[in-house]
């Protein structure tokens, strides 16, 4: 099965070259090298997934979207630091090791092997894609992919095998699920081409699922939705006006379409299983939320995220033409289910993604964030690709910043390891891996949630470079 495209050319693709370009070494490496000290407190492992193709690429590649799956981990002990990087081992990827090269095409291209290349099982069908995010929940470490079945890895990072939830979420999940920490639950959801288009699910603390797919009503085309938030009362999907188009992608179209006189919609789910509320608005895109909550005295839902005027992909330096109103940067919206209304302010304009909040808030009032950050002195970054880290304090509803700017590195999504023992956002420490662009070494560098603006008290020598991108979580050693 393949559309009809232009002769493709990996050297062309900056997504493919310099910093984001992929590694096939797998690397296994104890006492590493580290400026600085790390923190006495600081015991777990640090893991980010990302996209990293084992094989050149044919057809197309399409960043964030393409790629395979691995995952970069080092763990710290006691000053100490180690570090592992293993693929995200599909059954597709096997066959492509076993033909020695690349048998799939990039998703625009839709070149896919027939059964005398790889078999009956896999010919013919999407090739799996778990690089977006890693998680830990009821014991089992997932990596993700957009919208299709994790695949769970061992503590040591190797491939066991399709998740399917013990068979009750056979289409899978996406790749941002939020694990709410009072309850314990893991809540999903999955996006389809076909209907029911859009479902959510809900897996209980002991891994089992106590919710099964359940179809969003009102949702009547196929839509890209990459990441959710949750409150106590809802799950929250922003339904921005990004359609899958397959005909037009046979034809050889993008197969993402942005048609914003379609306007973006915000699904409000009840947890409890009642009707889905819905409110509309302007279109704006969003890839990644920041958190969300419930107002107890108005019955309304606080979301915080960063906006795009519009969806991009791949190369494009800035998105199309945007809806009067859709602005850039970190973005509150207040949703009122009982009017169907959204009321977005602008919190800073300033050029972030990445956001992260310390993950036992999540679904409650959220006071600091973080998010990676573009300092503007440096020229040349590609998308996706940040000099800089941003910290925001949203006490009174104001948005103050402190930036830490990472001169000749470039910097991922930071993630949040809070000090044992405590309850304070502000005490532990921020993670990230970094490159650093004159020479391509990478680094973990390990930032004071006190006073980050002062920058890493730790800076973790990685033994091989990271590539740019994406996702990642703290796994402390006690739990």
């Amino acid at each position: 099965m393949t559309s009809h495209h232009a002769p493709f050319d990996p050297t062309r693709v900056a997504h493919l070259n310099g910093r984001f370009a992929p590694v096939t070494e797998e690397v296994d490496e104890a006492d590493l090298h580290v400026v600085g000290e790390l923190p006495e407190g600081l015991d777990g492992v640090y893991l980010r997934n990302g996209p990293n193709p084992r094989f050149t690429p044919i057809g197309s590649y399409l960043y964030p979207i393409d790629g395979d799956g691995m995952i970069h981990g080092v763990r710290l002990s006691q000053g100490r630091a180690r570090y592992r990087n293993r693929f995200v081992r599909t059954p597709a990827m096997r066959a492509e090791e076993k033909a020695g090269r690349a048998l799939w095409g990039g998703v625009e291209s839709l070149i896919m092997p027939g059964p005398d290349q790889v078999g009956e099982e896999l010919a013919n069908n999407f090739k799996p894609l778990p690089d977006i995010n890693v998680v830990q929940h009821a014991g089992r470490l997932l990596a993700l992919a957009e919208s299709d079945c994790p695949y769970r890895m061992s503590p040591e990072l190797d491939t066991l095998g399709k998740e399917t939830f013990d068979g009750g979420l056979p289409a899978g999940i996406t790749a941002h699920p939020k694990i709410d920490p009072v309850t314990g639950e893991m809540t999903v959801f999955c996006y389809a081409l076909e209907p029911p288009y859009l479902t959510w699910s809900v897996i209980a603390p002991d891994g089992t699922v106590s919710r099964g797919p359940t179809p969003v009503d009102g949702v009547e085309e196929p839509r890209m939705i990459h990441d959710m938030a949750l409150t106590s009362r809802y799950l929250v999907l922003v339904l921005a006006p990004a359609v899958f188009d397959l005909d037009a992608a046979m034809k050889g179209g993008s197969f993402l379409a942005w048609r914003p006189e379609r306007g973006t919609r915000v699904a409000l789910i009840p947890r409890d299983g009642g009707p889905v509320r819905w409110a509309d608005d302007e279109a704006f895109w969003l890839w990644h939320t920041v958190n969300a909550y419930d107002t107890p005295d108005e019955g309304r839902v606080v979301l915080d995220y960063v906006q795009w005027p519009a969806l991009s992909l791949g190369q494009s330096p800035e998105p199309g033409p945007a809806a009067h109103g859709a602005h850039s940067g970190l973005t509150r919206a207040v949703i009122d289910p009982a009017a169907g209304t959204v009321r977005r302010t602008q919190l800073d304009d300033t050029r972030v993604e990445l956001p992260r909040i310390d993950d036992r808030g999540i679904g409650r009032p959220h006071r600091h964030l973080a998010t990676a950050a573009g300092s503007g002195r440096t020229e040349g970054l590609l998308p996706g690709e940040y000099d800089a880290l941003r910290w925001y304090d949203l006490e009174d509803g104001t948005a103050s910043s402190r930036l830490w700017a990472a001169g000749d590195l470039s910097v991922g999504e930071p993630v949040f390891a809070p000090t044992p023992g405590t309850h304070d956002s502000t005490d532990g420490h921020w993670l990230t891996y970094a490159t650093d662009r004159t020479d391509h070494t990478s680094w973990l560098l390990v930032l004071p949630a006190s006073d980050p603006a002062q920058g890493p008290v730790a800076r973790v020598r990685i033994p091989v470079r990271v590539p740019l991108g994406l996702h990642g979580t703290w796994l402390p050693t006690e739990e």
